[in-house]
Parts: C-alpha cells; sequence; structure tokens
C-alpha cells in the first residue's frame, strides 16, 4: 500500500508538473500571468496535430492533473497503452513544430468536441475515482464544473455545451447523499434524497431545457435527461425506469460506448426483469475485459434472480478486479452479504 502511494505521489507530482509547463507556454506566448488560463490551456492541448483520443489524454495530464493509472481506466485500455499515447502525443507536437499559442476561432470550434469530452472525463474521475482510497475526488469534479461554467460562458448557445453542464449539476447535486459516517458508497436507491442539493438540481434541470429547446440531440444532453429522470423521483421505487431505457437505446446507438451499454442493461432488469438485463450484459461482457463494472452489474442482476453462488462470485471478481480501494470494500461487503442471507434462507 506504502509503495502503491508513492507511485501514485510521483505520477501526480509529474502532472503538476506537465500543468506548469503548458501554463508556462501559454504565458511565454501571451505575456500574461495575473488571470486564471486554465480554459485557454485546456483548448491548447486538444491541438489539431493530435489525434483525439492523444489529445483527451494529453489534456487529461496537463489541465486535470490525473495520472496514467487513471486515464488509462477511463479510456478502458491498459495503463502501459496510455502511457504510450501519452508520451506519442508528445513526441508528435515535438517533430511538427506545432506552437501551443492560443487557438483561433476556427481552430476554437474544431477543438471544442475533445475539449468537452476532457471535462466529461475529469469530472467522472472525480465522481467515481478509478483507484485510490476514496470513491470521490472533489477536487476534479468541482474543477470539471468550473471549467464548464468557463466554456459555457463563451458559448452559451451551444446546446451540447449547456448539455454538459447541466448533466454534471444534476449528478453532482446527489454528492451530499453517495457516502455514509464511514465515507462508504450508498447506491442510489438507498440515498437519502432530502439531502440531495436541490437548488443544484433546479439549476441543471433549466439548463436541460435549455439545451432541448435547441433542436439539436446530442450525447451530453440525452445523458443529463437521464439524470434529470432519476433527479425529479421522489424515491427509488417512483423512478421511470421505462423512460430511462429508451434513453439509454437511444445514447448507445448515438455513441456505441460500452459502459453506456452496462447501465442499459440494469435498466431493462429494472423493466423486464434480470434475464433480460444479463442477456444485454453477455453481449457487452468480451469487449470490457477485464471491467469491474461488468461483474459488479452482473453480481446485482444475478442476486435479483435468486442466484446466490454465481451472485458471490461476480462480486468478488468485480471486488478483485477495482484498483479503487472504497468500492472494493463496497463489493467484498456485498459478496458477504449475500452469502449470509443465502444461508440464513429456509
Amino acid at each position: 500500500m506504502a509503495g502503491r502511494r508513492l507511485i501514485d505521489q510521483r505520477r501526480s507530482d509529474r502532472a503538476r508538473a506537465d500543468r506548469e509547463l503548458a501554463t508556462g507556454l501559454h504565458e511565454a506566448a501571451t505575456g500574461s500571468s495575473d488571470r486564471d488560463d486554465s480554459l485557454t490551456v485546456l483548448f491548447m492541448c486538444c491541438h489539431p496535430a493530435l489525434t483525439p483520443a492523444s489529445a483527451i489524454a494529453l489534456t487529461l495530464r496537463a489541465v486535470g492533473g490525473l495520472t496514467t493509472t487513471e486515464i488509462a481506466a477511463a479510456f478502458l485500455v491498459p495503463e502501459s497503452t496510455m502511457a504510450q499515447r501519452i508520451s506519442r502525443a508528445k513526441q508528435r507536437i515535438r517533430e511538427s513544430g506545432a506552437s501551443f499559442g492560443p487557438p483561433t476561432a476556427d481552430e476554437r470550434e474544431a477543438r471544442l468536441r475533445s475539449v468537452l469530452h476532457v471535462l466529461y472525463l475529469i469530472f467522472n474521475e472525480g465522481y467515481a475515482a478509478a483507484s485510490g482510497r476514496n470513491l470521490l475526488r472533489v477536487e476534479l469534479s468541482t474543477e470539471a464544473i468550473r471549467l464548464t461554467r468557463m466554456v459555457h460562458a463563451e458559448l452559451p448557445d451551444d446546446p451540447e455545451v449547456t448539455g454538459l453542464l447541466a448533466l454534471m449539476l444534476l449528478t453532482d447535486a446527489r454528492r451530499p447523499a453517495r457516502l455514509d459516517a464511514n465515507d462508504e458508497p450508498i447506491p442510489l436507491p438507498d440515498q437519502d434524497r432530502a439531502r440531495w442539493d436541490h437548488a443544484q438540481i433546479a439549476e441543471g434541470l433549466g439548463l436541460l431545457d435549455k439545451a432541448i429547446a435547441a433542436g439539436r440531440v446530442g450525447e451530453y444532453q440525452l445523458d443529463a435527461a437521464i439524470a434529470a429522470v432519476h433527479d425529479r423521483a421522489p424515491s427509488a421505487a417512483a423512478t421511470d425506469w421505462s423512460q430511462i431505457l429508451a434513453l439509454y437505446e437511444l445514447l448507445e446507438r448515438m455513441t456505441g460506448n460500452p459502459i453506456v451499454t452496462v447501465n442499459r442493461a440494469v435498466a431493462a432488469s429494472m423493466v423486464h426483469g434480470p434475464a433480460a438485463g444479463l442477456e444485454i450484459l453477455a453481449s457487452v461482457g468480451p469487449r470490457l475485459g477485464g471491467n469491474h463494472r461488468v461483474e459488479a452489474v452482473r453480481g446485482h442482476l444475478l442476486e435479483q434472480q435468486g442466484e446466490a453462488d454465481a451472485a458471490v462470485a461476480a462480486y468478488r471478481h468485480a471486488a478483485a478486479l477495482t484498483t479503487n480501494l472504497a468500492e472494493q470494500r463496497h463489493l467484498t461487503r456485498q459478496a458477504a452479504r449475500v452469502t449470509r442471507d443465502s444461508r440464513s434462507a429456509p
């Protein structure tokens, strides 16, 4: 454990150095150091000399301060693969002679999609950390919201920018109820909804309505709409899972993201039963080999179907796969609970 902390600290130091380098480059280009240049540096790192995937990875290091391990988890690839990608991105910039000056108006528009993806991934890492002792990294989710507000102030009429900000606010609003007194995760159905930040929910809903009214539906708006269904429900039992399932189906067709398919499996199980969810999960398993979320969801659905032994095995497998200790403890407790309940059953 001590060794892992030292490694994480070293990676954090390297990430900090990357941020300082990027800021220094910007100051050299503009002669400015007395204002917050985070947004400019963000757009600078999403340079056209790079592929979108490489630009996102490099920006997560330089601006988001994420470690290579965390970025690899966000992209669902091995850490070694991500390390090579980041290294190649830096080499590509050096070889191209690309300038890190502020982007022109046309370049800014071209880089916007990568910028939004970066902000989304930074927020996700803050909402559910890929590694470490704690589930939440509030400083990351707060910084992602701050930067997204800045982008929204620059582009208030862009529906996807507005949708992303709405998604972050609607999701982050649940944070006060996500951990118990021992900082252990509380699943969404068990959360005390009175503890949710209802002012933040109201702001998010207003932004979502504005984004949808623009008539150009994108993935962040759909994700925000799903969050809105959860936030509007007065209780877990009152959640409109049919609507959530329909939104996930549309989002899956739009993005092809296998994590969306995993979430669709959960929604399908709530509408049609656990067997339907397990069938969907089986179709996505090969694409997400080694991802603990798949096994965690599988454990939940098997438990709902009454297959205690298989559920315990899935929960234990998920616990072994995750590198976040809070999630690991939670999944281990889930396995122990199912074992205990099955033994006490008549």
